[in-house]
């Protein structure tokens, strides 16, 4: 009876709470992207999956197996395990804690004068709660709403470490395909060169043309061939890069890739309004978190100011006989209640108190720069959406006129009309506009994956952080 009167006593008074109201600060950004364009209500890339951004299915078999072996996305669901086990210890902390005790002993004790030696048997059971901390002012609740609150901010680390994780998978192995495909540009290259070299011969045991022809051709074709070394050396820098952010070899049996002129990736991805970061972004919803739990961490600070009870009761048997132990006669029980009120400790409380405002404010800015960083990634990504389209279809154009100034130039030199010069600086115009264009599709896939990853796609796909 006298249990749950006392348990009936601690819900009633701790239902004091010194926790500030949580208010999430208005985001400090415009209400629209710049180079917004209309899209219907709610149309953003956020909700695409994968798949339906990735085209290409060899990408999305390594996405599947990095989600399965990267050390970064094991660290972080390991940090939500953590962060979950801290938030159970931390509410643990606000129930009492009954222990259930037996002992015994045997006693032999000395003989004095004419009193003979002797033995006693003592036999003892008890239960009680040691030291429970009646949550009068609410510190311990506002302790555990704290580690709660960084539970969550954890799990939606590790949902932010998968969109980045996929966003550096598809950039990791975009930068492969890029080098590999730079790598075969620069053979067939070394090939043209190599023909261009075999024409100065030809040309020149026919009487047609000099030494000197010959000589720039050679020069030329050694150029090419330095640079298809490095274009070697970039494909292999360029796999390994790959593997790393995988985290395991990459399987043999994949589906063979696609090009990066067949559009791998959806490049015009609908952006929405800046406000659905808010809901999409799991970085933001993390600091948003990481904002609670200080604002919890302030109300535990100012509870430390106000006295805090605790209690220490037992209630057991004692008998020098097992078999009388639960007799009512043997029965004993002990109720210790302790006030501790802070008078004077240097000021400690107060810095406490100063610290835990000041983080507050820490999380208030981190809050908000993490909106503004979301911000400029988009505005970013939607500039590039603007501009590449318009880049890549000119450069395809100058191609095309450096392909036809090549041919041109060739058959000018064939006639004798023209040296060697202008065939030579004709096939590295041409040579210069294919690694651009290359280049220019490589950064606008680049663009499109950055602008998916801003937005928070994927944070849908695949499960859960434990727990959750």
């Amino acid at each position: 009876m006298r249990f749950s009167i006392l348990f009936a006593l601690t819900l009633t008074v701790s239902a004091c709470s010194l926790v500030p109201p949580h208010q999430t600060p208005e985001p400090p950004i415009p209400a629209v992207f710049p180079n917004h364009q209309a899209a219907p209500p709610g149309a953003s890339a956020a909700g695409l999956g994968r798949a339906e951004v990735f085209r290409d299915p060899r990408l999305l078999r390594i996405i599947d197996v990095a989600f399965a072996n990267n050390r970064d996305l094991r660290l972080a669901m390991l940090n939500v395990e953590a962060a979950r086990a801290q938030s159970r210890t931390q509410t643990a902390s606000m129930w009492p804690g009954v222990d259930a005790q037996t002992s015994y002993s045997h006693e032999r004790t000395a003989g004095l004068g004419e009193r003979q030696p002797a033995t006693a048997d003592q036999h003892g059971a008890s239960i009680g709660l040691t030291a429970f901390e009646l949550d009068l002012f609410g510190r311990m609740r506002a302790l555990s709403d704290a580690a709660f609150s960084r539970y969550l901010a954890s799990a939606e680390g590790f949902q932010a470490a998968r969109v980045t994780l996929t966003g550096a998978v598809a950039d990791a192995y975009f930068a492969e395909r890029l080098a590999v495909e730079q790598r075969a540009l620069a053979d067939r290259m070394l090939a043209d060169w190599r023909r261009s070299l075999e024409l100065s011969r030809i040309l020149q045991q026919s009487g047609r043309g000099g030494t000197v022809d010959v000589v720039r051709a050679e020069a030329q074709v050694a150029s090419a061939e330095a640079d298809l070394h490095a274009r070697e050396r970039a494909a292999a820098q360029a796999g390994n890069a790959l593997r790393l952010v995988v985290g395991v070899e990459v399987p043999a049996d994949l589906p063979p890739p696609l090009a990066l002129d067949l559009d791998p990736v959806v490049t015009r991805l609908p952006a929405g309004l800046p406000s659905d970061l808010l809901l999409n972004r799991p970085d933001i919803r993390q600091a948003e978190r990481t904002l609670a739990a200080a604002n919890a961490d302030v109300g535990a600070a100012r509870a430390a100011f106000f006295p805090r009870l605790s209690l220490t009761a037992t209630f057991g048997f004692a008998s020098p006989s097992l078999a009388a132990l639960f007799n009512g006669e043997h029965n004993g029980w002990n109720f210790s209640p302790r006030v501790v009120l802070p008078i004077f400790d240097g000021g400690k409380l107060n810095a406490d108190l100063d610290l835990a405002k000041v983080r507050k404010n820490e999380a208030v800015a981190q809050y908000e720069k993490a909106i503004q960083t979301a911000f400029r990634e988009v505005a970013d990504g939607l500039a590039g959406i603007a501009t590449f389209s318009a880049q890549i279809k000119a450069q395809t154009r100058a191609v095309t006129e450096s392909a036809h100034a090549v041919g041109l130039a060739e058959a000018r030199y064939r006639a004798g009309l023209d040296s060697s010069l202008e065939l030579l600086d004709a096939q590295r115009q041409l040579q210069m506009a294919q690694q651009a264009l290359l280049s220019l599709r490589r950064e606008e896939i680049a663009n499109a994956v950055a602008l998916y990853r801003a937005l928070g796609g994927g944070a849908a796909d695949g499960c859960p952080p434990p727990g959750v």
